[in-house]
């Protein structure tokens, strides 16, 4: 019976180390640097150490990643200006595997987001100021995009919002909503969305203004579903929305994710929400290349606990292990990703000096292997 003991917790320990593991996918830019494109590095959340698994083959600036649900695709956008396309992988996580599937015209210049789920891929076009739609096939493979939504106008920035600028889409928490921020008109586009369409699974509900000049980027969702927040590239603003089922937004509060005195160029990157639901983070790639940390409340609210250097240039991502133990930044100009200690209580972040060095890193996400 002892011995019966022994080996069953033999196993669990095994087990409980395993559940520790996990794989971390990178896409790059490949015109600045030598890349390959999509790098797969094994990372230990116990201990921050990391081994480089595989990576993709001569596969062109897979800047920002998708992983499908069930683990075994991956869908990257290749950003390219007019040439860019999509791309969908085989995905193979105990070895690292990227096997290519297909690719299909973006029917838009730089392609900067993408997200998907089990029926469709959809893509944010920066440049292009569109969103497109792909059907997913049965092995994985994309369509010829099935739907493109073309936003039209312009903001108050005649630099940078001289037109639509589609930065993002996200699905609501129940599915039945895809969100989209263009940061071109200052605007939060809600669309209703029906995956078994054939050709028009987005129907526009309604858009949300935010404050002129502010330029939506990136948005992310409280673990509860009850709030969204958004980060504003061009002002560093940081917008909390109350969010209902209807798909209803409404802003109830704004911050910056600036330090107070702050004097130089801005460009909020990135925001996420650590695994416990309990703290947002947020980059800023301008000159302060600073991440900001907020506790949430219970009623939504955020109060910053602190801002602290990336330690890098140009965090244009970042990622928080499923464990919610480290916080790993990736630099866009430094060709390096920072590994973060995070304390679960307080949210702060440590430096561990542990950092993966890689050609112009900008998308990151952690899977299971």
């Amino acid at each position: 019976m002892k011995r019966l003991y022994i080996v069953l917790f033999s196993a669990l320990s095994c087990a409980s180390l395993q559940a520790q593991k996990f794989n971390l996918l990178i896409g790059t830019y490949t015109n600045k640097c030598d890349s390959n494109g999509i790098y797969v590095y094994e990372f230990d959340a116990a201990s921050g150490a990391f081994t480089l698994k595989n990576s993709s083959e001569n596969v062109l600036s897979p800047s920002y990643l998708s992983v499908s649900a069930d683990n075994k695709f991956v869908y990257a956008v290749n950003e390219n200006g007019t040439q860019s396309t999509v791309s969908a992988f085989k995905y193979d996580s105990p070895t690292g595997k990227l096997s290519f599937l297909n690719k299909n015209d973006a029917l838009g210049a730089d392609p900067c987001h993408v997200i998907n789920d089990a029926k469709n891929v959809i893509v944010s076009n920066y440049s292009g100021g569109n969103l497109v739609v792909f059907k997913k096939n049965a092995d994985g493979s994309i369509s010829k995009v099935q739907q493109l939504i073309q936003h039209e106008g312009k903001g108050v920035n005649a630099a940078r919002q001289e037109k639509a600028h589609v930065h993002m889409a996200a699905f609501s928490p129940d599915k039945k909503f895809v969100l989209v921020n263009d940061l071109g008109l200052d605007k939060i586009f809600i669309y209703k969305y029906n995956p078994n369409s054939k050709n028009e699974m987005l129907t526009l509900k309604e858009s949300v203004d935010v404050k002129p000049g502010s330029g939506p980027r990136h948005l992310t969702f409280s673990k509860d579903g009850k709030f969204v927040y958004l980060v504003q590239e061009l002002d560093a603003s940081l917008t909390t929305f109350s969010y209902d089922k209807y798909g209803t937004l409404k802003v109830i509060a704004e911050t910056s994710i600036l330090p107070k005195d702050f004097k130089g160029s801005t460009g909020a990157a990135a925001i996420k929400i650590s695994p416990d639901g309990n703290f947002l983070y947020a980059t800023d790639r301008g000159d302060v290349n600073s991440i900001s940390v907020f506790k949430i409340g219970k009623n939504g609210s955020i109060q910053l606990v602190e801002q602290v250097s990336t330690l890098g240039k140009g965090p244009r991502d970042f990622a928080i292990d499923p464990t919610g133990n480290y916080l790993l930044v990736g630099h866009q100009y430094t060709n390096d990703i920072i590994i973060f200690k995070r304390d679960k209580t307080t949210g702060k972040l440590t430096d561990t000096s542990k950092k993966i060095e890689l050609c112009s890193p900008v998308g990151l996400v952690f899977t299971k292997i």
